[in-house]
């Protein structure tokens, strides 16, 4: 990114004309790798978790890491790795879709074992989750209508831009308002944050870059202006609540490890970003 922006360390982190992606093959999936695949892990047998059953709860809407398809089917890179990891680790699951903000506060009154919802591991959220090892490494793009007058950052100044409530987004939105002098609308969901540039309401919308560019590619009607990377780069985990379910969290770097191994992983995201 050519423009010096103000940062400060973030507090947390559709698919949906015809622009093109660029280099979505080289992010995330190749370069998320906080653990090693050859750090020892649990056979299902020994994990604790065999045979057991975990209720899962996830965001509704944020492809391509879960979203439904057109057949109705809930699918996605976050559905697909979770469901890998637990055959591979021997316990069952059950999805809640229920919404970002839902699944935290799933987890937090004990109606969800863990959450897995493109989160990113923060230091703030460390404070009242235990994170996995990161499984996906994303960063921000923002992100305009495609053909609009919306070019380059410049173009934002004393403007409305969109962002997703407690996200990385959100948090480098934060950190670039006071000197571009735009107000920020929040949003739940990011359908809803997508429609509000869509009609005009807001002029863009600072979003992870790999559901922009997937977005993108399924014709949503964007263009990326800008990407920012540094402290607004940031690995995916899954989280269980502090102190709590040990044994899932063990499994499940247990199981991504061994998924990463096998080249399950890169299969699942090759699936849904190409090669």
């Amino acid at each position: 990114m050519s423009t010096q922006i103000s940062r400060r360390q973030f507090l947390s982190v559709l698919a949906g004309s015809s622009a093109a992606v660029l280099g979505l093959g080289l992010v995330g999936c190749g370069s998320s790798s906080s653990s090693d695949s050859s750090s020892s892990s649990s056979t299902a047998s020994d994990s604790g978790v065999a045979g057991k059953k975990f209720v899962i709860a996830m965001d509704t809407v944020y492809a391509p890491f879960e979203y439904t398809d057109d057949q109705g089917n809930f699918v996605g890179i976050d559905v697909d790795i979770l469901n890998a990891v637990a055959e591979d680790q021997g316990f069952e699951v059950e999805i809640n879709s229920l919404g970002f903000d839902a699944a935290l506060a799933a987890l937090e009154s004990g109606q969800a074992d863990g959450v897995i919802a493109g989160m990113s591991i923060t230091d703030e959220r460390k404070k009242k989750y235990d994170f996995s090892d990161g499984y996906y490494e994303t960063y921000v793009s923002i992100a305009a209508k495609a053909g609009g007058d919306i070019k380059s950052l410049d173009d934002i100044k004393g403007k409305t831009v969109a962002a997703k409530t407690a996200t990385i987004g959100a948090s480098c939105a934060e950190s670039m308002k006071d000197e571009y002098g735009f107000t920020i609308t929040y949003f739940d969901t990011t359908d809803l944050m997508f429609q509000d540039v869509l009609t005009g309401n807001s002029v863009v919308c600072f979003e992870d870059y790999p559901v922009m560019a997937y977005g993108i590619t399924q014709g949503n009607g964007f263009e990326i202006i800008d990407t920012v990377k540094g402290d607004y780069s940031a690995q995916y985990g899954f989280a269980v609540k502090k102190g709590e379910n040990a044994d899932l969290l063990a499994a499940f770097d247990a199981g991504l490890a061994d998924i990463k191994s096998s080249g399950k992983y890169d299969e699942i995201c090759a699936k849904y970003l190409g090669e």
